[in-house]
């Protein structure tokens, strides 16, 4: 049956090429019209296959080229041609091929003063162009002047073919050598005064293609750099912004705003950032990094023309294969295990580490307070330091604090009950306005608001007394109870009379001991202030905070800004008012603008630049030794006024894409806040987003032009007090001597009988601080034998985190993973008992010191070195994986290891596994999989976080192995320790769009409890395990039923969590679409359904003659 109709369909095919009977032809052309008029595109895919489109043009050419070409049969073949055409991805090259280019054009140059045959040859021009090359032969061939011949200005008559004549321009505009010629021939004017005609007259609306598509072919001129420069040179600028100025708010509009925008930014005359050099400000001298020349300042003849390859592509379906192409397909190398990458001696240094396994009793009972320093007890107040011996404040949280009263931590409210109870007992901060204060919102119950307290007007008068300096107070000397100045003396002691009388008392921290930490903390820039949040501390705020609503039209608005800025710039400052490379002093404390900081532990700020009076554009510090990774910043500004937005520009963000358009917002910690009581980080800003700027990039190593621009984070604040020192950062920071101090405190505040807990050094990095390693487990029951031979054969669970600097959610993870396993919950004591874990909580201390955000000292991703690391250039890596090996050697290989990261771009939390069966099925690699034998105890982990934690989600996980990941940890511990469970854990920025968490942005106290949850997931994943000891089951059934059985409850009832989360997008609907290129995939001209629809309304009315001559329809919406 196919073969016949096949042979029939190629019997009409021969008979239309070679029939000179003008009825036969006609009949043939009216038959596949109704076969194609009707079902789907398969029909015409299928006509294509069987030389349809040779036929239809070989006809048209035969037709054409007679004495008196028979436009009763050229008009339904033109209809044909262009349906067939549009889906024939070769029917350009087969009309050259055939001649049918100058043949339509010939036709068309006839009819200028027929519209219904000047219509049809223009669909066909329409076609042929949608090929490039095609379309350059068309150029060549004079067809840009003769459509630019029937593009008028304004006039309601013959608007159809108008508005295809535009379209074809702006298909023929594609073509790089056509724009060229356009150029040179001045269309560019002509242009603008066309569209600026359609648009004053046309008031209502009815011609919006014809504008849009003029619109098209400015834009695919201002792809040259010739044509920004005609375009600026003619005004455009000027023109299209004024035209857009009342355009926004209008829906209708729409097809037009977006392309307007897409032009302004492609001509924003692109240029360097306002820096001398793109490097770090600081440098560290490291072997192997060479210091390169400045590199020279950047102009418009950098930003290169695209190259000659001009057919666009679909990028989301390139994305897709680059993925694809980055997965591992080689067998051998997912399954082979490399051999060891140092003499195996070696690995016997590490036996020191792991001391639990060879001491006696006594040896394990260590002395609490042995490695605190002379300098340290200086400082430290032991009142702050919390012991077993005040339970009250161990696990003080959200859930447990009511009206500021304290309460007992009692064995009932244990983990398991926060799973059975968290899930229900979230409190929503009540949405605000851009007026609105955030700390009023998050701590409306908080003491010391209130006019009555006497701590609150004690320190209200303090900050009137001209005595006291704010800005020395918001951020203390590290040393300055050791200077000479009288000033500073003062200051230091009225800090240390705050800190008596006005602390609010804080879990696990001590000023005095944080200030001993960090004088011991070295940093490239020797800081010697300390920032005011991490000294005074931070107390989780008692509510959620939800997203933020994006408003709609807020990215038009900020760009439409930025090009008033070049256009009109008249009230523009552009004064430097801070910088971390100008030696001498930039602030004038005596002006009204507002004076920043940010040479202080993580902090994060290069330059500022007034540019209004409530404006400042800001440039965040690369790595050091690097000239990338400008992303997290932290820094204080202070000078403010009360009830003003601010708006801040960070102008050198590089990622793509950002949470920042999704809901997320920075975190602020205000001075004044925390002196009343409330010191609180909390989330802030609005009219926020991130979008793609008109700084060029430059490549590393070369400092050329990469052709790429950089993005600009943009927000408003409105700060909660005048004259306040306030701290902005990327998110909620976490310091090297925070976690200093916090591992001693932690120390101290076991029971020694009960936990054995160990502080060690792993080793020094490059920049001399230490890099720490703790052990937690249980105290063995006594030193009886069997019980010291139970200690000594727990299995092992190693963690690690911040190995990138700026994911400071990783170290918040790991705080409540580290306070949890200390605790006295009963999950606690299990977990302890049956497990010893090796934790190293920061391994690019150096990173996070000085502000970095991904790399070390050498500007080099430590997570990338975990192959073949060097003692010397990279020792936290080295000797982490040295560590890990040696637990191999020994028959210790940990049961799981875990890697707590940050991520960026996705909400929720997951883990990132290994396998090599799934990695094979995503690349859909001709290797058969079903020999290969593979633990798939991976993904039971994950399941069981999916079911327990709020935050975390299955749906995100992955376990796919990539090539470009093969060096890192998550990757070689599973490859070379053979460690099945061998994970990366990401935590979102921002915060959960599933699960009980939907809306919510991460607090600290939420990133906390994942890593109690964590833990507990541990649990559950032994006692599902085969090789769990009766004893453990016992145990924990004693416990669940204690509990009553909340931890079975949650894991019979399904995956709450999963349910619907397959179902969402990593990301939520944005009221806007989020466009940074200036090419879009939604301005196809002319699209091919919207010429479908135009060629079937016109073979409806073949017979009615001259089109209709009004506007109707003409304003319908172009499909984007």
């Amino acid at each position: 049956m196919a073969e016949q109709e096949a042979s029939g369909l190629q019997v009409l095919l021969h008979t239309l090429q070679s029939s000179l009977d003008r009825e036969s032809i006609l009949a043939i052309l009216q038959l596949l019209g109704d076969l194609l008029s009707v079902g789907t595109d398969r029909r015409i895919r299928y006509m294509i296959s069987k030389g349809g489109s040779e036929a239809l043009l070989w006809t048209l050419v035969d037709t054409a080229r007679t004495a008196s070409p028979d436009y009763v049969i050229l008009l339904p073949l033109f209809r044909l041609l262009a349906k067939v055409g549009l889906r024939d991805k070769k029917f350009g090259q087969k009309a050259l091929e055939l001649e049918a280019l100058d043949v339509t054009l010939i036709l068309a140059r006839k009819n200028l003063c027929h519209s219904q045959n000047l219509l049809h040859c223009l669909w066909a021009l329409r076609v042929f162009a949608s090929s490039v090359t095609t379309g350059a032969m068309l150029g060549i061939n004079g067809a840009m002047e003769l459509v630019l011949k029937v593009i008028t200005p304004y006039t309601q008559k013959h608007t159809q073919v108008i508005r295809t004549a535009a379209e074809v321009l702006a298909a023929l505009l594609k073509s790089k050598s056509n724009s060229r010629r356009a150029v040179n021939r001045s269309y560019v004017p002509h242009l603008l005064r066309l569209h600026q005609d359609w648009h004053s007259h046309d008031t209502a609306n009815s011609f919006i293609p014809i504008r849009r598509a003029l619109l098209l072919c400015l834009k695919h001129i201002a792809k040259l750099r010739s044509g920004r420069e005609a375009f600026l040179a003619a005004q455009g600028m000027e023109i299209l912004f004024s035209i857009i100025q009342n355009c926004l708010d209008d829906q209708s509009l729409e097809p037009v705003i977006s392309i307007v925008l897409q032009i302004l930014r492609q001509c924003y005359p692109k240029s360097p950032l306002p820096l001398l050099t793109t490097s770090s400000a600081y440098s560290f001298p490291v072997p192997g990094i060479v210091t390169s020349e400045a590199p020279r300042v950047l102009t418009e003849e950098d930003y290169e023309d695209d190259g000659e390859e001009e057919e666009d592509k679909d990028s989301d379906s390139e994305d897709v294969k680059e993925e694809d192409d980055d997965l591992e397909t080689d067998v051998n190398k997912l399954s082979s295990k490399p051999g060891l990458d140092r003499p195996e001696e070696e690995l016997m240094q590490y036996k020191a580490m792991c001391l639990e396994l060879s001491c006696s009793f006594e040896e394990l009972e260590s002395k609490p307070g042995d490695d605190l320093k002379s300098d340290e007890t200086e400082y430290a107040n032991h009142h702050h330091i919390l012991t077993a011996a005040s339970p009250k404040r161990l696990f003080l949280n959200k859930d447990q604090i009511s009206g500021g009263q304290e309460k007992e931590v009692l064995v009932q409210n244990s983990l398991l009950s926060r799973v059975k109870m968290g899930r229900s007992s979230i409190h929503l901060t009540s949405k605000r306005g851009p007026g609105m204060n955030s700390y009023r919102s998050v701590h409306s119950n908080d003491p010391g608001i209130g006019s009555s307290g006497s701590d609150v007007s004690d320190i209200q008068a303090s900050f009137l007394e001209d005595a006291w300096d704010m800005d020395a107070i918001s951020c203390p000397r590290i040393s300055a109870s050791f200077s000479n100045s009288t000033k500073t003396r003062e200051t230091a002691e009225f800090i240390d009379q705050l800190l008596q009388t006005h602390l609010k008392p804080m879990v696990f921290h001590d000023p005095y001991l944080y200030m001993a930490k960090a004088r011991k903390t070295r940093s490239v820039a020797d800081f010697t202030m300390m920032a005011f949040p991490d000294f005074w501390g931070h107390c989780p705020p008692l509510s959620a905070q939800p997203m933020l609503q994006r408003k709609c039209g807020v990215q038009r608005i900020k760009i439409l800004e930025d090009v008033r800025r070049l256009i009109q710039p008249s009230d523009i400052i552009n004064k430097v008012v801070f910088s971390l490379d100008e030696p001498w002093p930039l602030q004038d404390t005596a002006s009204d603008c507002l004076q920043f900081f940010s040479a202080f532990e993580s902090g994060n700020l290069r330059k500022a630049i007034q540019v209004r009076e409530f404006e400042y554009d800001l440039l965040v510090n690369a790595d050091v030794n690097s000239t990338q990774h400008q992303q997290w910043f932290y820094f204080k500004v202070s000078g403010m006024r009360a009830a003003v937005p601010y708006r801040f520009n960070i102008i050198n963000c590089e990622k793509p894409n950002s949470q920042f358009n999704y809901g997320m917002q920075l975190t602020l910690y205000s001075v004044k806040e925390a002196l009343l009581g409330r010191p609180t980080w909390v989330r802030t800003g609005y009219d926020i987003c991130y979008y793609k700027n008109h700084y060029l990039q430059r490549t590393a190593g070369t400092g050329a032009a990469s052709g790429k621009c950089y993005y600009t984070l943009t927000f408003a604040v409105t700060f909660p007090h005048a004259e306040d020192a306030c701290y902005l950062a990327y998110h909620y920071p976490y310091t090297y001597s925070a976690l200093m101090t916090h591992l001693d405190i932690l120390e101290k505040s076991v029971n020694r009988k009960q936990v054995y807990f160990r502080q060690e050094v792993l080793c020094q990095t490059l920049g001399g601080n230490s890099c720490p390693l703790v052990t937690i487990t249980a105290m063995p029951e006594s030193d009886s034998a069997d019980h010291l031979e139970q200690f000594r054969q727990r299995p092992y669970q190693v963690i690690t985190a911040r190995v990138h600097p700026g994911e400071s959610n990783a170290s918040w993870v790991m705080k409540g993973t580290l306070e949890f396993l200390v605790s006295s919950d009963p999950v606690a004591r299990l977990l302890r008992e049956n497990f010893i874990f090796k934790i190293i909580p920061m391994l690019n201390p150096d990173g996070v010191i000085n502000g970095n955000h991904r790399c070390s000292l050498r500007g080099e991703d430590l997570n990338r070195q975990w192959l073949s690391p060097s003692a010397y250039l990279q020792p936290t890596i080295y000797h982490a994986k040295g560590l890990l090996h040696y637990l191999g050697s020994i028959g210790r290989r940990p049961t799981v290891f875990c890697d707590f990261h940050g991520h960026s771009q996705k909400k929720n939390v997951f883990l990132y596994g290994c396998s090599i069966k799934e990695t094979l099925w995503q690349a859909e690699a001709t290797v058969g999989t079903s020999n290969l034998l593979e633990d798939v105890s991976y993904r039971t982990l994950p399941k069981i976080l999916d079911k327990l934690a709020p935050a975390f989600t299955m749906s995100s996980c992955s376990f796919l192995v990539e090539k470009s990941r093969a060096s890192t940890a998550r990757v070689v511990v599973w490859r070379e320790m053979g460690v099945s469970r061998s994970y990366t854990m990401e935590s979102s920025y921002c915060g959960c769009n599933q699960g009980p968490y939907q809306g919510l942005q991460f607090g600290t106290g939420e990133l906390e409890e994942m890593g109690a949850m964590f833990c507990l997931g541990l649990l559950v994943l032994e006692l599902k395990s085969g090789s769990c000891s009766h004893q453990l089951l016992t145990r924990a059934a004693a416990l669940l039923n204690a509990e009553e059985e909340s931890l079975d409850f949650c894991l019979q009832r399904g995956s709450s969590n999963s349910s619907t989360a397959s179902e969402l997008d990593d990301e939520p609907p944005c009221l806007e679409e989020i466009e940074y290129g200036t090419d879009s995939s939604s301005d196809q001209e002319g699209s091919f359904s919207e010429l479908d629809r135009q060629i079937q309304d016109c073979a409806f009315h073949k017979d009615e003659g001259e089109e209709e001559e009004e506007g109707t329809g003409q304003g319908r919406k172009a499909i984007p």
